[in-house]
């Protein structure tokens, strides 16, 4: 009976020092647990401070541009930090925190990795890279009320339009205010006043104007003079051939819409040596520009009208739509095929010429320039493009295709000047890369294979989208080959443009496009 009873007892002594272990374990685990938990709060709390963030962040125009923006230097006496816009709300605790930790290794990384000096910042602060990291649910919890007092009727027309499409379109609030964080002078957030060249400083003396076109009288290259402007337009004299258009199913990253190949036989043409400039597209919008909101329906009438005389151009953009990047011979953007069309019909009007959008087929006759390579200039696609499992190791190549074409490799994620080229076999720059360029022709993917083996002055007049072709200073080098097509997006080039109805003269969602002219030789030429 004595051994059961100590038996007992040592069993429930074993138990309370069982239990006692086991209570002490919790507690340290608690409290080691909690001082976890505050170490990792405290040391979020210091990484978050703006001075932290300029640890990595070395580069001190971008501290500059923050306190000159309107989150600092603003009325109120308000600061708005970094992490309140690049992170999402700690409400969001799960994806503020995730957020916190990913940027936070990779800004590390970098630090520790890169040269700062090699960082192109410029190009990291356009909208493409920007809406990467700002949350959109950050400028929302902070700019709860909309319709603040002083909100001019353009804002409540946008903030609008924000409300009723911001989860059907994926609206982004960045995209319009994109300089309220970080300061730009060539950024502005209202319509253009004005007309550049004219208004900005620089004039030009009116005795400089020319007043009559160019007298043409051969088919030879020409500069053409815009009478009552000071602007030329070189010409470029396209002899008439036959060539194969289109792609074969050997050319790295052909797409169907590229075939089948035919023999296609294009009249001799002149074609602009450089895609529509600033100074050329400034020179229009002066004489035909429309300060009110015109209906569209009148706008149509009015210049499909042979009888009309004073032509409607297009109304003022909202912001700069040069982007800040310069104006001069850098290639006019942003403009709708409808725009492109108006300032053909303008020209012809000046100059007593057939100016118009090329054909598909003229199109890309000029751009080989007697070629018959996926580029005018030599090299292989699969050399110079980003894409592939090979481009994670090694880097494409970037030697010759970088004399003659703007792409994603070299242009900054922007236009550049016409200088910085070569041009092609026939004498035009820039029909590779800078600015996709509209054509005359509807879009039709099998466009192709609806005509006859052989086939002259082909054009396509049916479809919902027009034709675009040379891809732009964002393309890869795959879209930049010769047969490369592609097409308007008009409604999702239109995405945030809250007017209704919406523009027909600027696109707000597309930087990368604009045109060139041709000129019919029967027109021009003086018998």
């Amino acid at each position: 009976m004595r051994k059961n009873t100590l038996s007992k007892q040592y069993q429930s002594g074993k138990k309370r020092n069982f239990f006692k272990k086991r209570t002490f374990i919790f507690f340290i685990g608690l409290i080691l647990g909690i001082a976890v938990v505050v170490s990792a709060y405290l040391t979020s709390v210091h990484f978050s401070t703006d001075e932290s963030c300029m640890v990595c962040h070395v580069h001190p125009h971008v501290e500059d541009s923050w306190k000159l923006s309107t989150h600092v230097n603003n009325g109120s006496g308000v600061k708005v930090s970094c992490v309140d816009c690049h992170l999402p709300p700690q409400l969001d605790t799960w994806d503020h925190y995730t957020a916190k930790l990913k940027l936070g290794l990779k800004d590390v990384w970098g630090y520790m990795t890169k040269d700062s000096a090699d960082f192109d910042w410029d190009m990291k602060s356009e909208l493409e890279h920007a809406v990467k990291y700002i949350p959109n649910q950050s400028c929302v919890k902070c700019h709860q009320n909309l319709f603040p007092e002083g909100i001019t009727s353009d804002g409540i027309t946008a903030h609008l339009y924000y409300e009723e499409n911001e989860k059907k379109l994926n609206l982004q609030c960045i995209s319009c205010h994109l300089d309220v964080g970080h300061y730009n002078p060539n950024y502005t957030h209202s319509k253009l006043a004005g007309i550049p060249g004219v208004t900005f400083g620089v004039t030009v003396d009116p005795s400089m104007y020319f007043q009559e076109p160019t007298k043409v009288t051969a088919f030879e290259d020409f500069e053409e003079q815009i009478p009552g402007t000071a602007v030329t337009v070189a010409m470029k004299a396209i002899p008439g051939g036959t060539f194969q258009m289109g792609s074969t199913e050997k050319e790295p990253f052909r797409r169907e819409d590229e075939g089948p190949v035919r023999s296609v036989t294009v009249s001799p043409f002149f074609m602009a040596e450089l895609e529509t400039t600033w100074d050329q597209y400034w020179a229009f919008y002066a004489q035909t520009m429309s300060e009110g909101r015109i209906p569209p329906e009148d706008v149509y009438a009015n210049n499909s009208n042979p009888e009309v005389d004073a032509i409607s151009g297009p109304t003022p953009p909202f912001g700069f739509p040069d982007q800040g990047w310069g104006g001069g011979e850098r290639p006019a953007i942003t403009m709708t095929h409808y725009a492109a069309e108006t300032f053909c019909q303008w020209l012809s009007q000046k100059t007593g010429k057939k100016y118009r959008l090329p054909t598909e087929a003229e199109w890309e006759y000029a751009a080989r320039g007697g070629t018959e390579t996926p580029y005018f200039f030599p090299g292989s696609p699969k050399d110079y493009s980003n894409l592939g499992f090979w481009r994670k190791f090694f880097d494409a190549k970037t030697d010759s295709i970088s004399s003659y074409a703007i792409y994603t490799n070299n242009s900054r994620n922007r236009t550049q000047e016409p200088s910085v080229v070569l041009a092609n076999p026939f004498g035009l720059k820039n029909m590779s890369g800078n600015v996709m360029e509209y054509c005359a022709d509807k879009y039709d993917a099998a466009a192709y294979s609806k005509w006859a083996d052989q086939v002259k002055d082909p054009l396509v007049t049916e479809g919902e989208e027009w034709v675009v072709r040379g891809g732009n200073y964002a393309s890869d080098a795959s879209e930049l080959r010769v047969a490369a097509r592609d097409y308007t997006k008009h409604d999702t080039w239109l995405k945030t443009d809250p007017q209704q109805p919406k523009s027909i003269w600027w696109y707000s969602d597309m930087r990368g496009i604009g045109f060139r002219v041709v000129c019919e030789p029967a027109s021009a030429i003086e018998q």
